[in-house]
């Protein structure tokens, strides 16, 4: 069960860096107003919600203990990450303080996961 938990805990890292990637990537582009949502945020949006529910699964199946609180705090910021995305994916453009909101709330699940005991 540890492989198993180690391959999800790397597929959850590969999600979290594909959407932070994608946002660092374009905030040349945030600065000139031509900023846009890419295809890899939306999937590493997804990977991360995956992989989440999948370490929580298998922890609780293991009577690991799992901080519910933070884990639905992490949840709904994914969500909301998960939302602004998907339903902005094909515009051209994006409003600078939208693709900002996505960038902090992103940076705000990473500062949660590793700072929250």
């Amino acid at each position: 069960m540890d492989v198993l938990i180690h391959v999800f805990v790397a597929l959850h890292i590969i999600g979290i860096g594909a959407l932070l990637g994608g946002f660092l990537t374009q905030m040349k582009a945030m600065g000139a107003g031509t900023a846009r949502f890419t295809p890899a945020m939306l999937h590493g949006a997804l990977t991360m919600l995956v992989t989440g529910i999948a370490l929580v699964g298998i922890h609780q199946a293991e009577d690991h203990t799992v901080n519910n609180i933070k884990i639905g705090v992490k949840l709904a910021i994914l969500v909301v990450i998960l939302g602004l995305v998907y339903v902005k994916r094909d515009e051209e453009k994006v409003d600078k303080a939208l693709f900002g909101a996505v960038g902090g709330l992103t940076m705000a699940n990473i500062f949660i996961a590793t700072l929250w005991v």
